[in-house]
């Protein structure tokens, strides 16, 4: 009996946990439900907010469009426009400059020509110099035993009526000095102005190109990609596929989206190569993570023509655009970029297995704006190299089974040799690329095949010629730079530092801090005493060529002063050569009336 009702009472025990359990299921159904009706709530207003950032992000971008436009159009009047003219049975698109351009010509053509009457004018001025020396009356007596004798006669030789006063003659010379150096104040400015018109019509060239393809672009309707990536503008088009900027919907940040479209002409085995070439530069390019380098984050196919990977957002030109716009960049600006561009090769070479980018040059380095101004980043891998162990030997390096494909002026020498087996490569092409970019900054033209094409590159084998690099006289670069570039653009590869020596030249170090605890004092002080010296000999460098400069313009002062000298004497000798054959007339007819006199006694 006691086992039943312990039977019982723990039946009782269970029911009543059961119904407790029920009641806690319940509840949690209910809460469950409630959570549902809020989760849905959530998502229908996060939807509803999506879709209002998407809208709002649509028109900004149509806002920025229509800008964009009515800017162009204001600046195809100013700063001029193509046009497209018949040339024979075909057509073809000239630029022609605006407005702008057409008056500013005007000013300096009006600026040319009154220098000239200047000129002329001076010259007019120099010939009414007035004569230095006082001329005295000359007296013209014949013998006391000539019978013909008469007292003494003087003959005063007239000056020239055209002759001014000292006074007169230095007025009107500094009013002319004056002028003209106010007309070369105004040329000046005028050149200035002109520059800065040129930056600005190649803004102008630029955006027009970028209209253009936008407007011809499939994908300027603001799709959506993936369901995830909002385009918005193109940012620029190359051969085979264009940027835009987008907006990753689920991350929420802008993105640059870039599109590859294979040509439908093409064929299959081509069209493979491509892709297979795309997908290769992203599995080396999506293992990348340094703040030097543009992040690649995904991605996908379009459709069977077209696909797409997302890159990290740079609100920024490059540094091709930059040097087109300002020609150089001073030397402590051009170092900063160098630094940070061999950070980051420095972490391409310590990673496993290492890389080589292959294609280091200034349109592949963006630069950072805004919050970011100062800052680049290290774009396109498109044709860099994997140094893994079943390719690359750190003795010899590994073969270069790209070659003819770069960008020729910022590859060295080893990638145009031709033989029987493929050259053999290394991290110091990426060296020599960064020699050949700090070069470029800084002196605004690269160091070998300036102004040639890549194909008369190729045929003149111009790399292949570089044995040494040429720095010219201006602007001043300091010797530490100079010794850089030289490091980097060493002929043979052997003599030509790597990466991690190149990262640690003291050229690149902080300035401000110590080299570091030496072995002794003494030889601290004596690194630091070369230091001080090099630093003192540059100063001095730079003393000197100011002084040079200053003395070519005084040689051409004293050139121009002699000129003008040698004029007014040539116009003194004329005018005192004139009045010497006057006084000779004179005198003759004097003798003559004498002559006649004494006959008719």
């Amino acid at each position: 009996m006691s086992k039943l009702k312990e039977q019982d009472s723990n039946s009782a025990a269970k029911d009543s946990k059961l119904e407790d359990l029920q009641q806690s299921k319940d509840g949690l159904d209910r809460d469950l439900t409630a959570q549902r009706k809020v989760n849905a709530k959530q998502n229908e207003q996060l939807a509803r907010c999506l879709d209002m950032t998407k809208q709002l992000l649509i028109d900004k971008s149509q806002l920025e469009k229509k800008a964009a436009r009515q800017r162009c159009m204001q600046n195809r009047l100013r700063l001029g426009q193509f046009i497209t003219q018949r040339h024979g049975a075909s057509f073809v698109e000239n630029w022609v400059d605006g407005y702008a351009f057409t008056e500013l010509m005007k000013k300096q053509e009006a600026v040319t020509h009154e220098k000239e009457e200047i000129d002329k004018q001076r010259k007019l001025l120099s010939k009414r110099r007035p004569s230095t020396s006082n001329s005295k009356p000359r007296l013209v007596t014949t013998g006391s035993n000539s019978p013909s004798s008469t007292p003494t006669d003087s003959i005063n030789p007239t000056t020239s009526s055209s002759s001014l006063g000292f006074a007169n003659y230095y007025e009107q010379e500094e009013i002319l000095k004056l002028r003209h150096v106010a007309l070369r104040k105004e040329d000046a400015e005028l050149q200035l102005e002109l520059e800065k018109l040129e930056r600005e019509r190649n803004l102008h060239i630029r955006e027009l190109k970028r209209i253009h393809n936008e407007d011809q672009s499939r994908f300027n309707n603001h799709q959506i990609l993936h369901d995830r990536y909002l385009l918005l503008t193109l940012l620029g088009k190359g051969g085979f596929s264009e940027v835009h900027k987008a907006f990753d919907l689920e991350k929420q940040r802008y993105v640059a989206c870039k599109i590859h479209q294979l040509n439908k002409d093409w064929k299959q085995d081509k069209k493979d190569n491509y892709v297979k070439h795309a997908l290769r530069e992203y599995d080396i390019h999506k293992k990348l993570e340094h703040p030097r380098i543009v992040r690649l984050f995904d991605v996908f196919e379009i459709d069977t023509s077209s696909f797409c990977t997302v890159l990290e957002y740079c609100d920024g030109h490059d540094l091709d655009f930059y040097l087109k716009q300002h020609k150089c960049i001073p030397e402590r600006e051009a170092r900063s970029i160098v630094m940070q561009i061999v950070n980051a090769l420095k972490y391409l070479n310590e990673i496993k297995p290492p890389i080589i980018h292959y294609d280091l040059k200034p349109g592949n380095i963006l630069l950072g704006s805004g919050n970011l101004s100062g800052e680049i980043k290290i774009t396109d891998f498109g044709l860099s190299k994997i140094m893994d162990d079943d390719n690359y030997s750190p003795d010899y390096g590994m073969d270069l089974t790209s070659q003819g494909a770069g960008t020729y002026w910022y590859l060295p020498p080893e990638c145009f040799v031709i033989g029987k087996n493929p050259p053999k490569i290394s991290s110091k092409v990426d060296v020599w690329s960064v020699g050949v970019i700090f070069y470029q900054c800084l002196y605004g033209r690269k160091p070998f095949g300036h102004n040639q094409s890549q194909a008369t590159i190729l045929e003149e084998n111009t790399i292949l010629k570089a044995t040494e690099v040429e720095f010219p006289s201006k602007p001043v670069v300091s010797n530490e730079a100079k010794v850089f570039i030289r490091s980097c653009l060493q002929y043979r590869k052997e003599d030509r530092v790597d990466v991690f020596a190149l990262s640690n030249m003291d050229f690149l170090k902080d300035r401000s801090k110590g080299r570091g605890q030496s072995s002794s004092e003494f030889f601290q002080s004596a690194d630091d005493s070369v230091e001080n010296v090099v630093v003192a000999a540059t100063a001095i460098d730079a003393k000197l060529n100011a002084m040079m400069t200053n003395l070519a313009k005084l040689r051409d002062q004293l050139k121009a002063e002699e000129v003008d000298i040698r004029q007014a004497l040539t116009a003194d000798c004329q005018e005192l050569k004139i009045d010497v054959e006057k006084m000779c007339r004179q005198l003759q007819d004097y003798v003559m009336t004498l002559t006649k006199s004494s006959l008719n006694m």
